[in-house]
């Protein structure tokens, strides 16, 4: 490329100047010429014509201090250093070889493998690897092109893997960017991608310094712009004597703040320029077209800038809302307002810039020059563009302020004035994340600004979050009745779907609303909503009333009461959740309850009597949903005890719901009308002879026996049953009783053998009854000859005898013998009462005693 351009600003500024050989102490006679360099960290490595490297720490790059030389050969020149931090290591490309040194320098250099005549080396970068203790280096040797990959294991070993990846010719130099390794040849270079730098020259070093790529040459280092090439920058710098000049920042590229320019005999430390001091730098040359080039392109930086402790979110207040206000006496009365204008309305700065703008077009058609920017002044910016890209940036400025430790007046000036921007931008996303969220928004000055500007929405949030719970519901009320025009962005231009985008608004304010309600103990504030809601989704109204959120339930009787009568479901799904869940021991909701099952059952079973004809799937669905009812209402029925089985009964008296009856009759005791039902209703055998053992009388069976018998009602006998009946339970049946029971028109074939088996189990039982009969005579006759025995038995007493309970010389006392063999004397027996409890403390009539000369053996 022919002339440079004038530079647009520094990017690059000095910091310092390193003499390496006045530092190391090596004496002039034997001057050091560099020829590789490399930073990590605040460590400086160098590499000199003579073999040697040297470390220097940047601890404070103002002040470098000298830290080791390590000899690695006098003949062997060093060709590049690339440090290895992933595994400890530093890689050195000296003549032709590869070797590894500590990142001290503490130990002599060891080689690695036996690669010889190494033409190129380069590493891939530390950060795609992040945390890995292994590294992969390019190697170009002759003409293969190696990986090589570094493994740190235990003992602080290497373990190396080396493969061949490619096969290329004539390598000059390696890069290895992200996964793709880059080759330069003697011949030429692949295709661009993107921007591209041309020079006149060759440089002697092309270096990347996110976000610059910086390039060495011709006494001079040119800084260029990443992203598009644009030059920033020219440092001249003066060589003595012959070398190149290299250029070194730290691996990771992205963050490195040092830079490090090295001639033969000198090393120049620069730093980066921030990007608030470049911008600042821009603005004072009213540039303003770079400035909001720099805001875009160093995306880092500015959020570093924006999370700084030097500018206070309160200088930024002003800005939004004129003074004076409640957050008037937070602003700083810093120096720099002393000196300029006060700050004044975003809009105002605005429109004054563009009177500048304005102006400095009418001085350039009068041939004056002027210090605006000429790109800006030949295309300005609308106003509206500039305001808007103002706001967009105060926004993330007081978004990244939020997470700073401030105080509470400051952060409700911060949320407050976040939602009055975001409502400038109409970013209603935005608004309703803030308000819905935690937030310190003065509710006092948005209600009316969201209100006037028709962001219902976002006001119901900010209530519902405040805890105003009152106006934040009347507002969701409102919406889910009256669709606001706008507020739903998938609202039809040509309102085809209106209805559809209609019902879905409803929806969600029926669920915003609902959250609130299902928190709220208030009674009167519950029940005021909850029609509206039910209206919507009876779901989200169940939800409301059998919350368990709220931290004191509501009342049941109240509740009960606002029900609409006509949402049977609500109600049923309140009841049941008041008598299951929570333990509802009331008689009153229990019978409400079985009362609204048993309605409802009638009138499903009714209506699907009424539209039978209709096709065969609606009818097992139909069919699906009434069992599914008249299963919830008989296990209710059969597990309550409180309800009022004959109110039930007067509601089902003309249905067809005859198990219902049956478990209604039962509850009330009535058993023979329950045998008819379930014998003569249902026709269910097996129920009937169940009900009959459960009630535990053998009359049951032969009343039951009646009924299949003599149905009545011109109701033909149930012979079948009948026999099943006598076939199950006939053995303990009176024989006397069934053979009243039994029927003149009974076939005798279907009885014959049923009765005869019956009649000889009766015989059986009778000879059983008296076989027990006569063993239990003889077992106590046996009993009480054992007691005669053992009453009859003789004591013998000496003049040591004592009474076992108070312990007094027997002698010619009377005394007593209970059956555990203890004795007392006569006057303890009467006060033991009687023979009740033995000298020994045994109580005779509840603690069994047994003897083995007790058996009976006869």
């Amino acid at each position: 490329m022919g002339s440079q351009p004038p530079a647009s600003r520094a990017a690059l500024e000095p910091l310092a100047t390193l003499d390496p050989a006045a530092l190391a102490g090596v004496p002039a006679s034997s001057p050091l010429t560099v020829r590789a360099a490399a930073l990590s960290a605040h460590l400086l490595y160098l590499g000199t014509g003579g073999g040697k490297l040297l470390l220097f720490s940047l601890q404070d790059p103002s002040n470098p201090e000298f830290l080791r030389l390590l000899p690695i050969g006098a003949t062997i020149p060093v060709s590049a250093i690339l440090p290895l931090p992933s595994v400890a290591r530093l890689l050195v490309h000296a003549d032709g070889l590869l070797l590894l040194a500590d990142p001290l320098l503490t130990r002599p250099v060891r080689r690695l493998g036996s690669l010889r005549n190494v033409a190129a080396v380069a590493a891939r970068r530390a950060s795609a690897d992040p945390g890995s203790p292994s590294c992969s280096i390019a190697v170009s040797v002759g003409k293969k092109l190696l990986r090589v990959d570094l493994t740190l294991q235990d003992g602080d070993e290497l373990d190396v893997q080396t493969r061949e990846i490619a096969a290329v010719e004539g390598v000059k130099a390696l890069a290895w960017v992200d996964d793709s390794v880059f080759v330069a040849t003697a011949t030429g270079f692949g295709q661009p991608v993107g921007s591209s730098l041309v020079f006149n020259t060759t440089p002697d070093c092309i270096a990347e310094v996110f976000p610059y790529v910086i390039v060495a040459g011709d006494s001079k280092v040119d800084v260029y712009r990443r992203r598009n090439g644009a030059h920033l920058q020219t440092i001249p710098v003066a060589r003595t004597g012959q070398g190149v000049l290299i250029v070194a920042s730290d691996d990771d590229g992205i963050g490195t703040e040092l830079v490090v320019i090295a001639t033969a005999y000198k090393v120049f430390c620069y730093h980066k320029v921030s990007t608030v001091e470049q911008i600042k730098a821009s603005l004072r040359r009213k540039n303003y077209k770079e400035a909001i080039s720099l805001l875009e392109e160093f995306e880092t930086d500015v959020n570093h800038f924006l999370l700084s402790e030097t500018m206070q979110p309160s200088e930024i207040f002003p800005f939004i809302m004129r003074d004076p206000n409640r957050w008037s006496d937070l602003v700083p009365r810093k120096r720099y307002w002393g000196l300029h204008p006060p700050p004044k309305p975003l809009e105002e700065v605005i429109d004054d810039g563009l009177v500048i703008v304005q102006q400095a077009l009418f001085l350039k058609k009068a041939g004056v020059d002027t210090v605006v920017d000429e790109d800006f002044l030949s295309n300005p910016p609308s106003r509206t563009d500039l305001l808007e890209l103002a706001i967009r940036n105060i926004i993330r400025y007081l978004c990244a302020s939020r997470v700073k430790n401030l105080s509470s007046l400051e952060m409700e000036g911060v949320d407050t004035f976040l939602m009055y921007l975001y409502r400038a931008l109409d970013l209603v996303d935005d608004m309703e994340r803030l308000a819905s969220s935690q937030n310190s928004c003065v509710v006092d000055e948005l209600e009316s600004l969201l209100d006037d500007s028709g962001h219902l929405r976002t006001l119901a949030f900010l209530y519902g979050s405040k805890g105003m719970r009152s106006k934040a519901l009347a507002i969701w009320r409102i919406l889910a009745r009256n669709y606001i025009a706008g507020l739903w962005k998938d609202q039809s231009e040509n309102g085809s779907c209106g209805t559809s985008v209609d019902k879905r608004s409803e929806e969600i304010a029926a669920r915003e609303a609902a959250k609130i309600l299902k928190t709220s103990s208030d009674e009167d504030l519950v029940l005021e909503h909850l029609g509206w809601v039910a209206d919507i989704d009876q779901e989200l109204a169940i939800a409301v009333l059998t919350s368990e959120m709220r931290e004191n339930q509501l009342s049941p009787e109240k509740v009960v009461a606002a029900v609409d009568t006509e949402k049977v479901v609500i109600h049923q799904r309140y009841l049941q959740w008041l008598i299951e869940d929570q333990g509802c021991d009331d008689p009153h909701y229990h019978t409400s309850y079985a009362l609204s099952l048993a309605k409802s059952a009638i009138e499903a079973v009714h209506m699907e009597s009424k539209y039978r004809g209709k096709g065969d799937r609606e009818i097992d669905s139909d069919a699906q949903f009434i069992y599914l009812l008249r299963e919830k209402l008989q296990l209710f029925l059969q597990a309550s005890d409180l309800y009022d089985p004959e109110d039930v009964l007067d509601v089902i008296a003309e249905s067809e719901l005859w198990l219902e009856k049956a478990i209604l009759y039962r509850k009330m005791g009535q058993e023979n009308i329950v045998l008819q039902i379930l014998a003569l209703k249902l026709e269910d055998s097996e129920a009937a002879e169940q009900y009959c053992a459960e009630i535990g009388r053998d009359d049951a069976y032969i009343q039951l026996l009646g009924l299949y018998l003599d149905p009545q009602n011109g109701k033909e006998p149930m012979f079948t049953a009948a026999v099943r009946l006598l076939h199950n339970h006939g053995e303990s049946l009176d024989p006397m009783q069934v053979l009243e029971r039994l029927s003149p028109d009974m076939p005798l074939q279907l009885a014959s053998d049923t009765i005869l088996r019956m009649l000889r189990a009766r015989v059986h039982h009778h000879r059983q009854g008296q076989i027990v009969h006569n063993l239990s005579h003889a077992t106590n006759l046996d009993a009480r000859l054992t007691r005669l025995e053992e009453r009859s038995r003789h004591v013998q007493l000496t003049d040591e005898s004592i009474c076992d309970s108070c312990r007094a010389r027997l002698g010619t006392k009377l005394f007593v013998m209970y059956p555990d063999d203890s004795v007392v004397c006569y006057r303890c027996y009467r006060n033991q009462q009687g023979d009740s409890t033995s000298g020994r403390g045994r109580s005779l009539r509840k603690d069994v005693m047994f003897k083995q000369s007790w058996l009976v053996s006869r």
